[in-house]
């Protein structure tokens, strides 16, 4: 029972994932990679939109309300300590790297949180 309940959500997980993805690319990003993995953790999406690079944690929730909750400091720590690893990878000179979270519920347009993290 529990191993499908972790399938489910895993397929949950990539479903919003790509929803992510279309929603930014429809923002004129252009998709650099996805689901990048690094000892210290991963990203969900590693995006590009002129100058900026943006590392994209996404989380999709049954309803509105508990988006609220989806993101936290110890979250989005580990998804800082995942982009300090990749940025020597993705980023160029010239260019800003920041942390982004997209936001998913059904019914609901996804909600584009940008430069999430300043860092402790």
């Amino acid at each position: 029972m529990a191993e499908a309940r972790r399938r489910q959500a895993e397929a949950a997980g990539r479903r919003a994932e790509r929803m992510a993805a279309w929603w930014l690319r429809l923002k004129g990003w252009r998709i650099l990679a996805s689901r990048v993995r690094t000892p210290f953790g991963e990203v969900d999406l590693v995006a590009r939109r002129g100058r900026i690079v943006a590392f994209v944690e996404v989380k999709h929730r049954a309803s509105a309300a508990e988006l609220d909750f989806a993101i936290d400091h110890h979250r989005l720590r580990r998804v800082a300590a995942a982009t300090e690893a990749l940025i020597p990878r993705f980023v160029r000179s010239g260019q800003d790297a920041r942390i982004d979270v997209i936001l998913l519920a059904p019914g609901r347009l996804p909600r584009h949180l940008t430069h999430v993290w300043q860092g402790d």
